[in-house]
């Protein structure tokens, strides 16, 4: 497996990675919802390669995109030692260690581009998630009570962080 910052040359097939993660129903994204073109998606991917503190990594698994960690630093100056994390992963690579491989990859970036600080959200229902980020020893912050709607019930994220 090859952990690599994303290629624009990627934005095709990361779309279709992030679309199949989308239908795991645990990603902000409902399945089927993500309208974003390949030419949306070159621009996106440009657009975090100029930023410092920002980054797009892939996992790269048998010549496929078999997951992704996005990391968005602070822009402030108070907040530009944090960085806000999203992660996914294909589901026919679960199991490989690919999530924790990014997670790692992401703390050695972090510790040399100043960010002490990583962040994100998870939905409370979505044990294997939560229970990999306290293996990587991220803790639970707090609770954002009814911050989503997934398929019309409210639902509840938990903060959590890791300080690096």
């Amino acid at each position: 497996m090859i952990i690599r910052p994303i290629e624009i040359n990627d934005a095709e097939e990361f779309l279709e990675l992030n679309r199949r993660i989308d239908e795991s129903g645990f990603m902000l994204h409902e399945p089927g919802e993500r309208k974003t073109t390949v030419e949306q998606q070159k621009q996106a991917i440009e657009r975090i390669s100029f930023e410092e503190r920002s980054a797009l990594f892939v996992a790269e698994l048998d010549k496929s995109l078999a997951g992704f960690i996005a990391v968005f630093g602070g822009k402030m100056k108070r907040d530009q030692h944090s960085a806000y994390l999203a992660l996914g992963v294909h589901d026919a690579f679960h199991g490989r260690g690919i999530a924790t491989k990014l997670i790692k990859y992401v703390f050695e970036w972090a510790e040399e581009t100043g960010i002490s600080r990583l962040e994100l959200t998870v939905i409370k229902d979505n044990v294997k998630a939560i229970n990999l980020y306290e293996k990587m020893g991220f803790r639970v912050e707090g609770e954002k009570v009814h911050s989503l709607m997934i398929d019309g019930s409210p639902a509840n994220e938990y903060y959590m962080y890791k300080l690096v």
